[in-house]
């Protein structure tokens, strides 16, 4: 077969690292690609939303299957343009996929079917949402309504917070046309988790889980980011709270997008907040997360393509995945200044010496190369990826390799994975509840 992803980012070295696995792959392309990629695949220099171009390559390729990363060329309708010309894609049609698109919508979408979340109201006008912050109180989500690449959400932890926050977005432009509708919630204490499944609209089969570290700053402190690492299993996601995931909340959203004309198809991610014995949605995604993408692909013991493919054709019935029962862990190496504006252009040494570490990979995201080395190229430049036999294994020598890179004013969080052995300190095993 040959095979084309579609990115640029970490989530999509990964998907080409597991992909070039499989004894079915003939070919690979990565469009556009990065440094990591090209180790691996052939770089097409094609921007992720140049669809036009992207279906001329796949044509011309003759490829035979597409998979799309990023949730850009999702919300614009890749997968319809490719399909009309009888292509088969991995990734969610645009209809579909606005349920990450538009939080409004998902919103919504979750209040129609019973798939539990916050309390919230959207808004056009500042007025009417000042009038909703003093009526919920703070802390407080504010969230831009459309695509903000994983940073569109801010928690005010007061009255002025969540004011100049609605006003940034609703009046200064802060998120441009994905900020000109904004969601507003209630605030929810608990854990995170990130929950994956593959669909192909009717039947689900549940990724391993996973949790991701959003805040840029170690003990959860600091604006939220795409992402500063993750780690799977995620010890928090019991059999019970499992279930709940699975039933409450992916069986009822894949239903009720089926029952609004909206069938899904692909990997929908659910981000989810859960509190004992409770489980409540934050949001939806139309596309493996980046980075929980990197440590559970590093845990799949199965071969991915057979699964992209039946979902791309529309069946996954009795399909099933097997997993490894080691943990793995993602330290996103990031830029200076990272989540706001950053340093590129900055030599990346030690790369070689963390590839010598056994068990252990890192995936580019924001690289380049330049002159014979590789620099800096974005906000978060690198998730160095181990595995390891407990969650401590993995940690360990996630941050060995992480300790053998460095770049001019390179930043990431020291405390990835600590929640997780919080909750099995003492017992030596890691918990997975979905093997």
């Amino acid at each position: 077969m040959k095979i084309l992803v579609i990115g640029s980012g970490g989530r999509e070295h990964a998907l080409v690292w597991k992909i070039a696995q499989s004894s079915l792959v003939t070919r690979l392309f990565c469009a556009p690609g990065n440094p990591g990629t090209a180790g691996l695949a052939e770089n097409i220099s094609l921007a992720v939303d140049d669809l036009e171009g992207l279906l001329d390559f796949a044509i011309r390729e003759g490829i035979d299957l597409t998979v799309v990363g990023p949730e850009l060329p999702l919300s614009l309708g890749l997968t319809d343009l490719f399909q009309e010309q009888g292509l088969m894609v991995f990734g969610a049609r645009k209809n579909a996929a606005i349920i990450e698109g538009s939080k409004a919508f998902s919103k919504d979408l979750m209040k129609k079917y019973g798939v539990p979340t916050a309390a919230y109201e959207v808004f056009t006008e500042v007025a009417p949402a000042v009038a909703f912050i003093d009526q919920l109180g703070t802390p407080i989500v504010i969230k831009a309504d459309g695509l903000a690449a994983g940073k569109g959400v801010i928690i005010a932890q007061n009255r002025d917070d969540a004011v100049t926050a609605v006003n940034d977005m609703l009046s200064g432009n802060a998120f441009g046309a994905a900020g000109s509708r904004v969601v507003i919630e209630e605030f929810l204490t608990g854990e995170e988790a990130s929950f994956l499944a593959f669909t192909d609209g009717k039947n689900l089969i549940p990724l391993a889980t996973a949790q991701d570290h959003k805040a840029i700053f170690d003990g959860d402190q600091g604006p939220n980011t795409g992402g500063m690492g993750a780690y799977s299993p995620a010890p928090v996601v019991t059999q019970l709270i499992h279930d709940k995931a699975m039933n409450d909340v992916m069986r009822r959203t894949i239903d009720g997008m089926a029952a609004e004309g909206r069938t899904y198809r692909g990997v929908l991610y659910a981000g989810l907040m859960i509190s004992g014995d409770e489980v409540r949605t934050l949001e939806f995604n139309a596309r493996f997360g980046d980075p929980e993408c990197q440590p559970l692909l590093m845990r799949l013991k199965s071969d991915i393509v057979p699964v992209l493919l039946a979902v791309a054709e529309g069946d996954i019935s009795g399909m099933q995945l097997e997993w490894h029962d080691d943990a793995a862990v993602c330290v996103v190496m990031a830029a200076a200044g990272y989540p706001g504006d950053v340093l590129k252009g900055d030599i990346i040494s030690g790369l070689g010496e963390a590839a010598k570490i056994p068990d252990l990979f890192v995936f580019h995201a924001g690289t380049a190369v330049r002159g014979g080395d590789c620099v800096s190229n974005g906000g978060r430049v690198l998730g160095v990826t181990a595995r390891g036999v407990t969650v401590q294994d993995a940690i360990s020598r996630a941050y060995e390799g992480v300790k053998e890179i460095t770049w001019q004013g390179v930043q990431y969080r020291k405390d990835i994975g600590h929640k997780a052995i919080e909750r099995v300190q003492g017992t030596g095993k890691t918990v997975n509840p979905e093997s």
